[in-house]
């Protein structure tokens, strides 16, 4: 067994094939999470990222530089076990959606978000049979329960792994569209990150950019790209 609060005692790290996916051994012992249920992932993929991080450990386990690992942490320790509260917090995100909430001035930021936004809706309308509606303002304006309700059963029809991704892809973005544009592979994740930042692509444009902002504002998209890429390696 191996978890996050040992040193690195193995030489070899390999992966293994077993009922229910892929696992990752090291000198034929289990790694575990830190509920210590057995780290076990849907493909072999997503396995090999798994097992590079543990290989590249020296000295004491940095959960920190292992962020393929903490993603199969999360899926299997929490996610798994309150799946539909956690499918339900994401879906809630469609009723007051980023996508959906424009400026009412200026013209300029205005027409940026509807030439960004508007294919995104177009597509969520055409992808999942969900009308979502524009907003001007910042007032929150319920969005049509059936369409809600489309998008709500998408998102509970993810496994554990897939909504540990998604969260993230959600969460940083501000949006279950665009959520399900990264799981749809709409467009790269870097397209799609930069569709989440219209507004404050704009304000940089005006304003000039903030060093502080800017480092966050990296970190972030780094951890969406990531939760891209996880995504895409659960998939068999």
């Amino acid at each position: 067994m191996a978890d996050f609060a040992a040193k690195r005692f193995w030489k070899d790290t390999t992966v293994a094939e077993v009922e229910d996916g892929f696992t990752v051994l090291l000198d034929g012992r289990n790694v575990r999470t830190p509920a210590k249920a057995l780290l076990v992932v849907p493909t072999k993929a997503l396995a090999e990222q798994v097992r590079l991080e543990w290989d590249a450990q020296e000295g004491e386990i940095d959960p920190n530089v292992m962020p393929y690992t903490r993603g199969a942490n999360a899926a299997i320790d929490k996610v798994r076990v309150q799946h539909a509260e956690v499918a339900d917090m994401l879906a809630d995100y469609g009723d007051s959606d980023l996508v959906c909430y424009r400026a009412t001035y200026p013209q300029e930021l205005v027409a940026k978000q509807a030439e960004a936004w508007d294919p995104i809706i177009e597509w969520v309308h055409k992808t999942y049979g969900a009308r979502l509606e524009t907003r001007s303002g910042v007032m929150p304006v319920p969005q049509d329960q059936t369409a809600l309700d489309a998008l709500r059963a998408r998102v509970h029809a993810l496994d554990e792994f897939e909504l540990s991704a998604f969260h993230d892809l959600v969460a940083l973005s501000g949006s279950l569209a665009l959520g399900l544009a990264a799981v749809e592979s709409l467009h790269t994740p870097e397209a799609l990150w930069e569709l989440s930042r219209i507004d404050e692509t704009f304000q940089i444009a005006q304003w000039g950019e903030d060093d502080e902002a800017t480092a966050v504002a990296d970190i972030k998209r780094k951890s969406f790209v990531h939760a891209y890429t996880f995504f895409h390696l659960t998939q068999k």
